[in-house]
Parts: structure tokens; sequence; C-alpha cells
């Protein structure tokens, strides 16, 4: 039985049926526009509508990503001062969701979205067969899935607070000042001087880079050599053997992986392969199956499903 899955994103989301044995998704996802800052009942009325469209079986485990904050045990959102969802602080997400979708589900498992692009990318991606790896995403922010024998570790010695490395400090700011779409732009704003719409975007900056723009060069090299020596310490502590990167900057990999190679190095970290993601845009939908055949914590897996 295929397992039909959520994506919440920060402007939309994504359903679709996931046959986890093959690591294949079924048919079309179905995609809807979400308002980040849209009323309660806005916000989900797009989430069922786009769970109410694929065909899901009735009485299905779903999966569902979700970025934080948000307690994902319990399916309430905590979603307060981050510029999105603000609407849904305190709501019981998977109570209503179970109200609206139809078929009516028989549960929902949340799990965060960068764990599931982990998990996606460990059950058909670059992260298969590793039995410690790391799993970053670039885009707004730096979210990351610290994975050992498949599931996320999100506490304890080895990893970051929560497992999040958009915790950790470069120069003594947040690491998100430095890596992230706004930081990037920002970066190349103030070197190239310019300002308002004549600030390209992160792909238009690589492609600029490319082309011989040193100032663009050096704004990539700088915001990926300081990643390398961010994440560097916590690969030795998880004693990770793969680092996999994922995200919309990730599409610039060619001048990604040379710069975040040096960090590393320069900032003395241990042997990885380093890899860019295998599934970019399927991983979060295979991690978010992966988890609901998982169950809550602590439980076994799903029999009927190979993982």
């Amino acid at each position: 039985m295929p397992y039909p899955v959520l994506e919440m994103g920060g402007t939309h989301v994504t359903a679709a049926l996931v046959d986890l044995a093959a690591g294949t998704v079924h048919g079309e996802p179905a995609r809807e526009s979400l308002s980040p800052q849209g009323s309660a009942d806005e916000v989900l009325g797009g989430l069922a509508r786009a769970a109410s469209r694929i065909g899901a079986p009735r009485d299905a485990r779903w999966g569902v990503a979700v970025p934080g904050p948000f307690a994902y045990e319990t399916g309430v959102a905590l979603f307060e001062g981050v510029g999105k969802f603000d609407a849904l602080y305190g709501v019981d997400v998977g109570a209503a969701l179970r109200a609206l979708i139809r078929p009516e589900p028989a549960a929902l498992r949340f799990v965060n979205d960068a764990d599931a692009f982990g998990l996606g990318e460990y059950a058909a991606g670059a992260a298969a067969g590793h039995q410690r790896a790391v799993c970053l995403t670039l885009g707004s922010g730096v979210g990351s899935a610290f994975l050992s024998d498949g599931m996320p570790v999100n506490d304890g010695p080895a990893v970051p607070p929560e497992g999040s490395t958009h915790r950790l400090f470069v120069d003594g700011r947040p690491l998100e000042d430095t890596v992230s779409r706004r930081a990037i732009r920002a970066a190349y704003a103030r070197a190239a001087g310019c300002g308002g719409d004549e600030v390209p975007d992160v792909r238009a900056i690589a492609a600029r880079a490319r082309e011989g723009d040193r100032v663009a060069g050096d704004v990539l090299d700088h915001a990926f050599r300081s990643l390398g020596g961010a994440i560097a310490p916590w690969l030795d502590r998880f004693a990770a053997s793969v680092l996999v990167v994922g995200g919309s900057i990730a599409g610039s990999w060619d001048r990604v992986a040379g710069p975040l190679r040096e960090g590393l190095a320069d900032a003395g970290a241990p042997e990885v392969r380093l890899a860019p993601a295998e599934q970019p845009e399927r991983a979060p939908l295979l991690g978010a199956a992966r988890w609901a055949a998982l169950g809550s914590v602590g439980r076994e897996p799903d029999p009927a499903v190979r993982l």
C-alpha cells in the first residue's frame, strides 16, 4: 500500500502517494499555494485541498513534513515570530487535518522537514548505506538532519542543539547571517554596491561567478567556506561518513562544493564523502513516507514495508 504524504513549505504544500519499496512517487503530486500570513482556516484549507486530491487509501497512515517550530509528537504548531504561519500558533494541526482530509486519515505522523529530507536521501539517495550521515538543506536557511542507522538524532553531545545547524555561529553571529539566500544576496549587495531590484538571486550570483565576476565568486567562497568551518566539528563528533547537501542553493553545486570542501579541510574535518542530493525534489516526500512507516517514536516499523 502506498503511503500518502504532505510536505509543507513556506509558500506551498505538496501532497503525494509514495511507494517506499520502489522508492517512487505515484503519479503527479498535488500542489497548493499557501500564504505565510494567511489565517489558520486558509492555511489548513490549502493543506487539506492538496491532501484530498491524491486519492489516498481510506484509513491510511500519513507522513507530514513540516518546518519548525512545531511539536512533532503532538501535532501542535508553534510558529511564532518566524515570519510565517503565525496564525497556526497553538493549533492542533493533526486534529484539524483529520477533520478536513477526505478520506479521513487513520493517523498523521509529523516530522521536521529537514529530517524528512535526510530520511529520503537515506532511503533512496546519497546517504543510502551510510551508518552515520549528515544532510543539509541550503535555501532560506540551513536545515539539517543527523542520521544514525537511518534515524534522526536531535539531542546529545554529538549534534548541535536540537540537531539544528541553524543554531551554529560564525564570527559571533548566527550561521544563517552568513549562509542563506538572504545573507548571500545581502553580502553581494554590499560588495557590489547595488540594492533593491538590482540585487540578483543566488542562482544569478553563481552564474556571474562562472563568468568571472570576482565579487560574486568571493561572496560565494566566503559563505561556503564559513559553512564548512561551522559544520566540521560536528562531522567529527558525529563520526559521519557522508555530508549530503540539498536545497535550492545546492542547485549551483559547482560553486558550492569547492569552497565548502576547503572550509572543511581548513577546520580539520575528518574525511567524509561530500555529495549533492540525489533526490532533491522527492527526498522530503520519501522521508515523510518512511516516517509514517516507522510509526511513532519507539514503535516497530510497519511489517509490510521494507525500510
